[in-house]
């Protein structure tokens, strides 16, 4: 009786913890004390909470399904998203939502209510372990240690998706009593990105270097150096260094002029990363299996025409890649019902998400000279480059084959003809775009098939590579480091080097180190970030290409034919179609085909108020001391 009653109580305890992200992270009365004794003076328990905050962190910011069953890519200029779930990718694009509503169906844990929810959770574990005592686990001493250590580091990793959806947040680190005075304020960035470090430093002392075994994937010492470096190069960028934010009424503008230092700080914590040693080797390090010639699937059949590398296959399955790259990622994504939303209707799937001309326009092509050069340079058309004809009148980079599905292209070992039949463009279920995507699959699996995707990870060493990259071009110039360093990325994939005078101009290696971003980080929660934080849509660069574009034509498919590489700004997408011609160069299923650039629609981007994601009505209402965004 005395242990059903226990356990009844632990029970309620808990499910007290996971209805905290209903509640006002602000206002929620205290827990019952003899609830908390019993939880926290037993370990099995203390730690089965901690494990509950760790899929948490997975629901807040999951790569492959941040709203619901959607990426961020639709919506931004990587890909569109179809009508499914309510169309609910689209609604972020027409403006349909404010600080009253957001888009049905979209939460998982990544707004402001959840995540103030699960900073509760973590503050409840760190000051119920202080104060209970919890020992430590009885099968193996210092795990208790090493799991606070992870506490640490998830409350900062929360405060950092709160910090960049939100900007200026609350940085919670006690649990908030109804007694406690309402008058929460936020930050600046820069004063949550220094409470960020200290928690990191925290979990530092506690965490291993790394694990191995069943318990890879859990936070190390290279996570927590790489949640201080995400967050050091966001600071840096324009948003809160020193650019130009449009009718800026954010409480601390006065702190974000441009401070050369933050790169500085950005460029040591990526280093760090980089350099990062275990026991005396290398943590980090690109992967490496298979060689130029292998383009074998997982089943060993080339069943791509030989334009996908096995390696690039491998990068977001095999687990040698995971254990060589993986800085943090999330276990199980999604599962085989993912691919069939992905897959072409001739393979019976819905191609919920599309990749856009925007971003296919940013996958360069090997030259004569045998360097990479953007499809969009002057020296393009001389080099071969036929927009008709754009996936083979030159080899593309390696990437581009493997994350796009084309007029033309071989997949599954069926060619796919987007001009008529179940994939034809704006066919039901089909590409409104002419393209579908291609990344993350594995071809040799079918949809019918049981099997669970761990995706991209939230960070891999690419990423550290490219702020390390940048943060030495704006502080010193560019130098054979750093373009040896985005080469060697490059000739991972199999791609050609970079031009050697990018060695001598900045602005043409800050052109290359965001091309490769964008490249390398599609479809992996990435663009929808770093769009904003450069402030691309109101660059004067981005504004003076949306006029050109505008004046190109009278139509709109006519200022896409002639108006392009478009412009970053949020506002547009772009597409291309097959279109039946006697001196076409495309052949498939015996008739010849040009590509034609296209017109898809008009997006609502506004600055500064789509900079940043408000904060709901509902949270001012319970806590007026915070402030609103700019724009809403």
């Amino acid at each position: 009786m005395i242990t059903r009653k226990i356990y009844i109580t632990i029970l309620c305890f808990a499910c007290a913890l996971l209805s905290a992200c209903k509640e006002d992270f602000l206002d929620r009365k205290p827990d019952d004390q003899l609830d908390a004794e019993q939880v926290f003076t037993r370990y099995n328990k203390t730690n089965q909470l901690i494990t509950d905050l760790y899929d948490n962190a997975k629901g807040s910011n999951s790569p492959l399904v941040f709203f619901s069953h959607f990426s961020t890519a639709p919506v931004t200029d990587e890909a569109e998203g179809s009508t499914a779930e309510g169309s609910l990718t689209n609604k972020f694009n027409n403006g349909d939502w404010n600080a009253s509503v957001m888009p049905a169906g979209s939460s998982r844990g990544q707004y402001w209510w959840d995540l103030y929810g699960r900073i509760r959770k973590a503050n409840v574990i760190l000051e119920g372990v202080r104060k209970y005592k919890t020992p430590d686990n009885p099968l193996q001493a210092g795990d208790l240690n090493k799991r606070l250590g992870e506490t640490y580091f998830l409350r900062a990793y929360f405060h950092y998706l709160a910090a960049r959806m939100y900007g200026e947040v609350v940085y919670v680190n006690r649990t908030i009593g109804t007694t406690d005075p309402k008058d929460f304020k936020q930050e600046s960035f820069h004063s949550i990105a220094a409470k960020i470090y200290q928690d990191c430093d925290s979990a530092m002392a506690l965490v291993p270097p790394s694990w191995g075994g069943a318990d890879f994937g859990r936070v190390d010492q290279g996570a927590c150096l790489g949640l201080k470096a995400i967050v050091a190069w966001m600071a840096a960028t324009p948003m809160w260094n020193g650019g130009t934010f449009p009718n800026d009424t954010r409480a601390f503008a006065a702190e974000y002029a441009y401070k050369p230092e933050r790169w500085n700080v950005a460029k040591a914590a990526a280093k760090a990363v980089i350099d990062f040693k275990v026991e005396g080797r290398q943590r980090y390090s690109l992967y490496q299996g298979h060689d130029a010639t292998d383009f074998r699937d997982d089943a060993g059949v080339n069943n791509n025409n030989s334009k996908v590398p096995a390696r690039l296959w491998d990068l977001y399955h095999n687990m040698e890649a995971f254990q060589n790259e993986a800085v943090f990622f999330v276990t199980r994504d999604k599962d085989n019902n993912w691919q069939g939303d992905i897959y072409p209707p001739s393979w019976g799937g819905s191609s919920r998400q599309m990749p856009v001309q925007e971003q296919v326009d940013e996958y360069e092509y090997i030259a004569p000279d045998g360097f990479g050069y953007p499809v969009y340079a002057t020296r393009a058309k001389k080099d071969g480059y036929d927009d008709g004809n754009p996936y083979e009148s030159v080899k593309r980079d390696p990437r581009f084959y493997r994350d796009i599905v084309y007029h033309g292209s071989t997949f599954k070992g069926k060619v796919i003809n987007t001009a008529s039949g179940a994939d034809k463009v704006g066919a039901t279920n089909s590409t409104t775009t002419g393209y579908f995507l291609r990344k993350i699959l594995r071809e040799s699996w079918n949809r019918d098939k049981s099997f669970s995707i761990s995706g991209p990870p939230v960070w891999r060493l690419p990423e550290f590579i490219y702020i390390y990259a940048e943060a030495v071009n704006e502080t010193a110039g560019p130098n054979a480091e750093i373009y040896d360093l985005l080469n060697s990325v490059r000739k991972r994939s199999f791609m050609a080097p970079i031009p050697a005078e990018a060695k001598a101009s900045k602005a043409l290696m800050d052109e290359y180190i965001k091309r490769e971003r964008r490249v390398e980080l599609f479809y992996e929660n990435n663009r929808i970030w770093s769009t904003r934080l450069y402030l691309e849509p109101s660059a004067p660069k981005e504004i003076a290409k949306e006029q050109a574009w505008q004046s190109a034509g009278s139509t709109n498919d006519q200022r896409s034919q002639k108006a392009w590489p478009y412009p970053k700004t949020q506002r547009m997408i772009n597409g291309m179609k097959p279109i039946e011609d006697p001196a076409g160069k495309i052949l498939v299923d015996g008739k010849k085909y040009r590509m034609q650039r296209y017109f898809i629609e008009s997006r609502v981007f506004v600055a500064p108020r789509h900079y940043l994601f408000p904060i709901m009505q509902d949270e001012l209402q319970k806590t007026p001391t915070l402030k609103q965004n700019p724009g809403w």
